[in-house]
């Protein structure tokens, strides 16, 4: 399995993903509120793994600038769907990977990824790519589900057998711990560690962490 793998199985559940209502609303709504919070309007923004477009055209409002990517181009072409029936000043959309982008070209103040880190191929890696993004103190703003973490059914029997069906999409495994220790050795340092769950026992972290 590669990237382009990855990039076809978001391509063909795209227009499934963007008709499927939010599992749990406030949980959503509080992750927007404490993003929004953290934001400056001088900023300039990056969203990894920004799916139809939801979050980016909630928050980039607010900020100088917004370049939401995503590595599905059928994403992509839903979330410019949105955005043409109510426009946002300094919001463009672009089917891109965080590695995609030269180190340092065009640094910036915050760079945001919500329910991704689990579905990056390499973590350490594109952590790294997430820091050179960043200019001097910037924030990474993630929320992320810690497979690790969650009913040993779920990773050990029903990710792997609705992977190989082609149902479930590649997912890294790891703890909530483990990823505080990547976040560290990238070079970032944690402000912040939240749940902002409302229903049920939930594993998506929300995290903090600014550019050391």
């Amino acid at each position: 399995m590669t990237m382009e793998n990855d990039a076809r199985f978001w391509d063909r559940s795209a227009r499934r993903y963007a008709a499927r209502p939010v599992a749990d609303q406030a949980e959503y709504e509080r992750t927007l509120e404490r993003t929004h919070a953290l934001l400056k309007p001088s900023d300039k923004v990056l969203e990894l793994g920004c799916g139809t477009g939801t979050t980016a055209l909630r928050l980039a409002g607010s900020v100088q600038s917004y370049l939401a990517t995503d590595i599905s181009a059928a994403m992509i072409a839903i979330a410019e769907e949105k955005h043409a029936a109510g426009p946002v000043a300094g919001l463009v959309f672009r089917a891109a990977t965080a590695e995609a982008f030269p180190p340092g070209a065009a640094p910036f103040s915050a760079v945001l990824g919500f329910n991704y880190l689990h579905l990056v191929r390499d973590l350490p890696g594109t952590l790294r790519c997430v820091h050179a993004l960043l200019a001097p103190q910037g924030l990474f703003i993630s929320k992320t589900p810690c497979v690790g973490d969650m009913n040993p059914l779920i990773r050990l029997a029903v990710l792997p057998a609705m992977r190989a069906i082609g149902k479930a999409p590649y997912a890294g495994v790891f703890r909530a711990a483990e990823l505080s220790q990547l976040l560290s050795a990238a070079g970032f340092d944690i402000v912040a560690t939240e749940c902002h769950a409302t229903k049920g026992n939930d594993n998506r972290l929300y995290i903090v962490a600014r550019k050391g």
